[in-house]
Parts: C-alpha cells; sequence; structure tokens
C-alpha cells in the first residue's frame, strides 16, 4: 500500500485522463465508474490511514534484506535458450513457465523501480537473473493488473522491441495502454471469459484487488488472476490478491491446476494490507481452497513495499505448511531465478 501511496502522489503531475464505457461487464460499477470486486474496494482508504501507513513505513525497523537483497540463481545463456518443461521465478510476481514447447511470461517487471518515475518510488533490492534481451522466445506474457511492480512500462516496450510477436493478456481496460508502448497483439478478457490459442485455453479468474497508476484511475481497469489449461497440465496465476472464496469458485469451475503461482508478501501492518493483499498462511490457505498439486511463492523477496521484514514471509509460509501437514516441497519460495522442474514431471 505504501509504494501506491507514493506513486500516486508523484504521478499525479504525469497522468492522463481518459473514458472507457465497460457497463456490458457485471464486474464494472456503474453508478461509481469503475470495477469492483463483490466484497468490496480494498483501495477505499481514508487519508488519515494512508498517512498513519506512510508514517509507520518510515520507522520501519530495519531490514537487511532491504540493503543487500536476496540471493540470485544465475543462468547460463545456454539454459536459458534451452528452457523446456519447467518454471523460473525471476522476482516478485514475474514467473517464467514452459510446458510443451510453449512459453509463459507473467507480470514481467525488470526495472530498477516499481515507479512512474527513475528517481523515486520503490528501489528493486534484488537482481533480475538476466536481461530481458536474454529471454528464450515467448508465447504469451499474462497481465494481472496495473499496479507498478506489476506492469511495467519500459519492461513491456523492451520485450516489444525483442519480441514484437508476443500475444499480451490482459483484463480489461488494459489493451490501449499496452499498444500505446507497442504491443501489436493484445487480448482483453473479463473475469471467467477465455480464449483458445494454438492448444491451449487461457481464462481470466476473479481475485480481490483493485487497480490504479495515477491520482485519476483508480479501478478504471479491471485486475485478474489466471488460468491456462493444456490437455494435461494447467497452471494458474493469482497476480496479486487477498484473501477470498474466490479460489474455491476457480477450482469450481475450472477445475484444480497443476501448479498455482500464489502471492506471500506485503501485509503489514495487516489493518490496511488484508483486504488486498495474502499473508503466508492465507496463502495456503490458497492453495488449499485451489487443491493445487504445486505452488510456488510470488510477490516478495524483490521489492521493500510494506513493513514485514523481507525475509519473513518465505519463513511463515514453511511454518504454515508444517502446521497443516502439506509437505514442503509441495509449495516453494524458489530463490530468484531458480527453475523448478518436479510439477512438470511425467508422472503427474
Amino acid at each position: 500500500m505504501y509504494r501506491f501511496i507514493v506513486v500516486t502522489l508523484i504521478s499525479a503531475l504525469t497522468a492522463c485522463s481518459f473514458s472507457m464505457d465497460y457497463y456490458h461487464s457485471p464486474n464494472f460499477n456503474s453508478s461509481l465508474n469503475r470495477f469492483q470486486h463483490p466484497d468490496g474496494d480494498p483501495s477505499n482508504k481514508k487519508p488519515s490511514e494512508l498517512f498513519a501507513m506512510m508514517r509507520e513505513f518510515s520507522k520501519r525497523k530495519y531490514d537487511q534484506f532491504e540493503h543487500n537483497g536476496f540471493p540470485v540463481e544465475i543462468s547460463e545463456q545456454n539454459e536459458i535458450s534451452t528452457f523446456l518443461d519447467s518454471v523460473m521465478w525471476i522476482g516478485q510476481s514475474t514467473i517464467l513457465l514452459n510446458y510443451k514447447n510453449l512459453t509463459v511470461l507473467t507480470d514481467p517487471q525488470f526495472s530498477n523501480r516499481a515507479s512512474p518515475l527513475f528517481f523515486g518510488g520503490p528501489k528493486r533490492v534484488t537482481p533480475t537473473p538476466f536481461k530481458i534481451g536474454d529471454l528464450p522466445n515467448i508465447d504469451v506474457v499474462l497481465i494481472s493488473h496495473n499496479h507498478y511492480d506489476h506492469l511495467d512500462r519500459s519492461s513491456i516496450k523492451d520485450l516489444v522491441k525483442h519480441q514484437p510477436s508476443i500475444k499480451f493478456m490482459v483484463p480489461l481496460g488494459l489493451a490501449q495502454t499496452l499498444y500505446k508502448w507497442g504491443a501489436v497483439d493484445v487480448t482483453e478478457l473479463d473475469w471467467w471469459q477465455a480464449v483458445k490459442f494454438q492448444e491451449i485455453e487461457i481464462q481470466a479468474t476473479p481475485v480481490k484487488h483493485w487497480s490504479s497508476r495515477s491520482l485519476f484511475d483508480r479501478n478504471k481497469s479491471l485486475w485478474a488472476g489466471w488460468m491456462i489449461k493444456w490437455d494435461d497440465f494447467s497452471f494458474y496465476f493469482a497476480g496479486d490478491s487477498g484473501y477470498s472464496g474466490d479460489f474455491k469458485e476457480t477450482a469450481k469451475r475450472l477445475g484444480s491446476p497443476t501448479l498455482a503461482a500464489i502471492p506471500i508478501g506485503a501485509y503489514e501492518p495487516r489493518h490496511l494490507m488484508k483486504d488486498a493483499h495474502m499473508h503466508p498462511e492465507e496463502a495456503v490457505k490458497a492453495f488449499e481452497d485451489l487443491q493445487a498439486k504445486y505452488g510456488v511463492a510470488i510477490h516478495w523477496g524483490t521489492f521493500k513495499l510494506t513493513t514485514e521484514r523481507m525475509d519473513e514471509p518465505p519463513e511463515r509460509l514453511l511454518q504454515s505448511l508444517k502446521n497443516q501437514r502439506i509437505p514442503y516441497d509441495k509449495f516453494r519460495a524458489l530463490s530468484h531465478g531458480e527453475k523448478w522442474d518436479a510439477p512438470f514431471a511425467k508422472k503427474m
């Protein structure tokens, strides 16, 4: 929340207003002229709450990982170019996944800041394991929403420069933004809408979050989770979400994923963050709701966004898995740049 308060105040100088007509969407509140989750708007905070958050963040305890970051597993170029039947956590919510020669990238964020400005806003504390130009051929990019740590302008422009034929899948309201940045193949979907691409089905799913890149566009675009289905494998990407009944509903409608990418960080102070971000115990509950075979933790250890220690989310994840008697190798917090092949084993 803190980084969005800062970014919102900064971006007021650089924002542009626009109008959209999504009255056809059941998730669009026509009286408020914005999208809304059935459980309400997690971003609807009083000014006093926002300033309290900024004050708490400014008084946060020393966190060595905020200054030193985490270890990064660096891949050689030949390992990246031959990346097959595996998943890699690049950082934040950026996942590289390949199955049956189709490669997916989620929420590409390779910049040094999650901000509209190069000199302000949350700074990357753990470097990326490689540059965008080193990526293998990407077939599909999934975008969960427009917050700066998930939708990064320079990363998108760099991707399009190197690979202009990438197919982008975005929630309602984001296509024009990506077209403006140079993308040529963009598909917008509402929650539960699906499209076929090659041999897979891609479907947008509801999650409890919000959207904004300035003072003037709060919830003017939708946010989403994503389910990708092959004939014998499925991948669920939660993007960014507070805990809600959406995970059970997704499993009920679409089946349980083989692998789920679930956020575990940026959850303190709890009274301000609980509606928008899950803590690790809720992430484990979401994993169980989805009945996923495997889980990979995202949204931690890359940018200092909230007041908990940056190494706390994976510690609490391990303890929660132990408490729920779930094997630790079923839901993993990977190192930055670490590959994981187990979810793709033929026995699955």
